[in-house]
């Protein structure tokens, strides 16, 4: 178990906040007990408490969610309790708040308990019955994920779709979450997602599927909603500034971007480039986008492609279905960007995404938001007006401007498109490492941006980019990237 990141001290002005003795005391009564995983890093610290006598919304989850005492299919209640449960920490992310909501009848019996499950929320009894020790409902939470359930079995069932594991290799890559509480208050830079990814990466663990440990949500943890709503912003940008101070530059958890796919070992941007990259531990995969002559958008680096004959076929003037006829090697076909995609998805691997041609950009963003995976992707590309295109048309969306020169003021560069990252394109150097001066890389987290760099094969080089702190390096063989 993992103790909280900053001292009791900080906690202890929420902890201490006035408030009503017998509203704190009913909440205590029904608070629920939590079951967690025997190697679960992170514990709740506080639970945020409403209580509802009649019918209403409810104050800290996704809007529109009733908490309805009086529902057409389940016992009445004479009143609800809801718990908005606090972690400084999900195993993927900065900021955990799960809920529990508890029913009580007329006669003072729990009737009915709901609690939260990826963002949604469901009925918590388990083959028509609640699991109850005393008026206490015993919930089982989903290790490092902390989502509830009324057996373990759930998790199961959903860690089984996805093939790396969530808590072990996909550790923090969720950087800092912004709820709608703290958005305001927060403001997210690369450096702090790295920041927050290599914490949690140095807390990853395989579950042990005992959930032998019992946590109480004990009355000295209560609190007032409002007052845990207050207090959370602070508090993650006290997490923030602590890790800034802790965590050196070269221990830095850099992004892994496997070149093209995973070009030393596959065919240039195709479906086996992206699954192999996802197998040597890519985090993401770098693949470039066009448009065909009947518009499609697909992967493709050059402006054509050439087939067993030696004839090159356009990319812009050439069909899908005559794309689509050339082997790649290895019978791999061109794929289109929504298939790609998709394989992403299923690898649980991130996109970077470069624009060789601006007439995709809007079907890109749509099938982006389609697939609700804007923010597991980023777009980049060496024009300037195409990223400017881009985030006025998604300004959530991640952005990298990619240059060639040294000369180049990467800053003013990045900050006339709004971009999220600079490119450095120095891999033709002897020693690119040596051009991210201290000065130059001072400059860049000045102004808040993040650094890729690409593409690297040179062990050498990089050993000198993971001491430099970089947020991310490209390769076409991944497996160079991984901790030496």
């Amino acid at each position: 178990m993992t103790q909280p990141l900053l001292p009791q001290s900080q906690l202890t002005p929420l902890l201490d906040t006035p408030q009503n003795p017998v509203a704190r005391a009913l909440a205590a009564r029904y608070a629920p007990i939590l079951r967690f995983d025997a190697r679960e890093p992170f514990l709740p610290l506080a639970a945020g408490y409403t209580i509802f006598r009649e019918t209403a919304e409810s104050p800290s989850f996704r809007q529109g969610r009733k908490i309805d005492l009086t529902p057409s299919d389940g016992p009445r209640a004479e009143f609800a309790i809801e718990y908005a449960i606090w972690w400084d920490w999900d195993i993927g992310h900065l900021y955990e708040l799960e809920h529990v909501w508890v029913y009580v009848g007329a006669d003072g019996c729990v009737v009915r308990a709901e609690a939260s499950w990826h963002g949604d929320h469901h009925d918590m009894r388990h083959e028509g019955h609640l699991a109850l020790d005393g008026d206490h409902f015993v919930v089982y939470s989903e290790p490092g994920k902390h989502a509830f359930a009324p057996t373990p079995n759930w998790f199961k069932k959903r860690r089984a779709e996805f093939k790396r594991s969530e808590t072990s290799e996909l550790a923090g890559v969720g950087g800092v979450l912004l709820a709608k509480y703290i958005q305001k208050h927060v403001r997210p830079t690369p450096l702090k997602a790295r920041l927050v990814h290599t914490y949690l990466a140095q807390h990853a663990f395989a579950p042990s599927w005992d959930f032998s440990l019992t946590f109480p949500i004990t009355e000295e943890m209560l609190v007032p909603w409002e007052a845990l709503r207050d207090w959370m912003p602070g508090r993650v940008n006290a997490i923030l500034d602590h890790l800034a101070q802790e965590i050196q530059p070269s221990e830095y958890r850099f992004l892994r971007i496997g070149h093209r796919g995973a070009r030393a070992h596959a065919p240039d941007n195709t479906l086996l480039g992206i699954c192999t990259a996802a197998t040597l531990g890519a985090d993401m995969v770098e693949i470039d986008v066009q448009r065909t002559a009947d518009g499609h958008v697909v992967l493709a680096h050059d402006a054509h492609l050439v087939d067993g004959n030696g004839r090159a076929w356009p990319i812009c003037r050439s069909t899908l279905e005559e794309l689509h006829a050339i082997d790649l090697g290895q019978d791999e076909r061109i794929p289109t960007f929504a298939e790609a995609l998709k394989v992403c998805i299923e690898e649980n691997i991130g996109a970077y995404i470069e624009i060789k041609d601006g007439a995709v950009i809007a079907d890109v963003i749509k099938t982006l938001r389609d697939e609700k995976v804007g923010g597991h992707c980023i777009l980049a590309s060496f024009r300037p007006d195409w990223l400017a295109t881009a985030k006025d048309t998604e300004p959530r969306l991640m952005t990298s401007i990619l240059f060639n020169a040294p000369s180049v003021d990467a800053v003013k560069l990045a900050q006339s498109v709004k971009a999220t990252f600079v490119h450095p394109c120095w891999e033709r150097f002897p020693n690119p490492s040596a051009l991210l001066t201290p000065e130059w890389i001072a400059r860049v987290r000045e102004a808040n941006l993040g650094i890729i760099c690409w593409h690297e094969e040179r062990p050498e080089e990089i050993a000198a980019l993971r001491q430099l702190g970089v947020d991310a390096i490209c390769s076409d063989a991944p497996e160079l990237l991984l901790p030496e």
